[in-house]
């Protein structure tokens, strides 16, 4: 069945989709037809892996839906970095370092190998977009637990645009413990990126709000609220924000503050 629509059984209209897999370039997955993963550790939820290194990400993205009494007490593991955003609903975090309880648009950032148990908390299910990846050590610098609420920090126009704005979830511009970060982008109606990106970097991302016609490698794609999309190293990218009263906001990841490793 699939995860979020809970639609089982024959279609009366022929089956399609909007997701598109291009190996080596992107990925784009929507909503309709994302399955359920059953991964041991996890009690009353639901679990989706959106992003992996089966795609060639050096990453894992996940969609979690956390029900009443559910959680996991351990998500991360030896030599990873893991974080948990918040989309909607509230669940309790602990590591080594912090506990604490988060609702919609808390987060926690928590270094490699300091895993993190997830419990749920108040009324309904609990939505969470969730990311762990290897962490890549350099001498004389390390990373360290951040929790926060991103509702907290003020939009900063993105590039000097103001149509254009984002936010930084982790300090790793000033900081080369941090070997990655999470960011919010926000784009008015009509708004867009000021030139089409093309970087080594990769990028997981999820669709909060709005909706998008996205340039990834060679292809314009419409995207909106709901949809994934994962680009590898050098797939170019930029987009608009589109519709008719929504702006564009998605929450996305960038390895940063390493060299090239030969």
């Amino acid at each position: 069945m699939s995860y979020l629509n809970g639609q089982t059984g024959y279609r009366e209209d022929l089956l399609n989709t909007r997701s598109v897999v291009k190996m080596g370039s992107y990925a784009v997955i929507e909503p309709d037809g994302i399955v359920k993963n059953a991964i041991p550790g996890y009690e009353n939820c639901d679990v989706t892996i959106l992003g992996s290194p089966s795609m060639g990400a050096s990453f894992a993205d996940y969609l979690i839906t956390v029900h009443e009494n559910g959680g996991n007490p351990s998500f991360g593991g030896e030599g990873l970095e893991s974080f948990i955003y918040v989309v909607e609903g509230s669940i309790t975090v602990k590591n080594e370092d912090e506990e604490a309880t988060l609702t919609e648009g808390g987060y926690i950032y928590s270094p490699a190998g300091n895993t993190i148990a997830i419990k749920h908390a108040g009324t309904g299910d609990a939505t969470l977009f969730a990311y762990k990846r290897r962490y890549v050590a350099v001498d004389g610098y390390s990373a360290h637990t951040v929790v926060a609420n991103i509702n907290d920090t003020p939009w900063m126009p993105y590039e000097g645009m103001e149509n254009c704005h984002s936010k930084d979830f982790l300090p790793a511009a000033g900081d080369f413990g941090f070997d990655m970060n999470m960011h919010l982008l926000k784009f008015k109606l009509g708004g867009s990126h000021g030139y089409i990106e093309t970087h080594i970097q990769q990028h997981g991302m999820y669709f909060l709000q709005g909706k998008a016609m996205y340039r990834i490698g060679d292809d314009w794609i419409p995207l909106k609220k709901g949809d994934y999309v994962f680009m590898d190293c050098y797939c170019p990218q930029a987009c608009y924000g589109v519709g008719k009263e929504e702006d564009l906001i998605y929450i996305y990841s960038k390895d940063c503050n390493r060299d090239v490793q030969l």
